[in-house]
Parts: C-alpha cells; sequence; structure tokens
C-alpha cells in the first residue's frame, strides 16, 4: 500500500465533513433546522464510508498520533480552502500562523521513531 492513500482518503473524507459542519450555514440557511441536520447526516455518511478505511489504512503505517496530526492538517487545508471559495470567507493571516503552529505539531510527532 502507498503512503498516499489514506492520506487521499482523508482528504477527500474531510471535504464531507466540512460540508456536512458548515455548508449549511450558507446553502441551508433559511431552511428548518430539523432539514439541515438531515442533510448534514447525509453528507457525513460519506465522510465516514472514506475516514473508516484511511484510519484503518494509515494505522499500519503511522502511529496514532502521526495519524491524527495528519488529520489536523488536513482539516485546515481543506477548512481554509472552504472559507474562501464557498463561504466567501476572506483569507486572514491567522490561517498562516494556526498553519505555522500545526508545522511544529507535525514536526514533534514525526521527529521520534
Amino acid at each position: 500500500m502507498q503512503t498516499a492513500t489514506p492520506i487521499f482518503l482523508l482528504f477527500l473524507s474531510n471535504i464531507f465533513m466540512t460540508f456536512a459542519w458548515y455548508g449549511h450555514l450558507k446553502s441551508l440557511k433559511h431552511s428548518a433546522l430539523w432539514i439541515a441536520v438531515l442533510v448534514s447526516w447525509g453528507i457525513a455518511f460519506f465522510e465516514y464510508v472514506l475516514q473508516v478505511p484511511a484510519n484503518r489504512l494509515g494505522s499500519e503505517l503511522y502511529t496514532l498520533p502521526q495519524l491524527k496530526i495528519i488529520q489536523e492538517v488536513i482539516t485546515m487545508v481543506v477548512f481554509a480552502g472552504f472559507s474562501v471559495l464557498y463561504m466567501k470567507q476572506s483569507l486572514k493571516l491567522d490561517f498562516l500562523w494556526a498553519g505555522l503552529c500545526l508545522v511544529g505539531a507535525v514536526y514533534f510527532i514525526f521527529r521520534s521513531p
């Protein structure tokens, strides 16, 4: 198995997760809450279909803390893109600072064998 397979699956699952958690704030803003919940649950199903195999495959290649940090970095990248492209939020310097903190987390998690 390639090391990129779980990372790719985590990336795709994060796209679904981000839309499930935050997409309704734009696309279903004026809908009843129960509709937003049902739509979000439907989207989240596909997140789990990708995330569970990603974590299972990833656990064969990475330690659990490494897998979690990979997930957090992917989450930040996907969320930044989602915020700017879909939600039309401005990209702020705080994204850079948060990203640099994650780079530090990656360093510390991966530095020891």
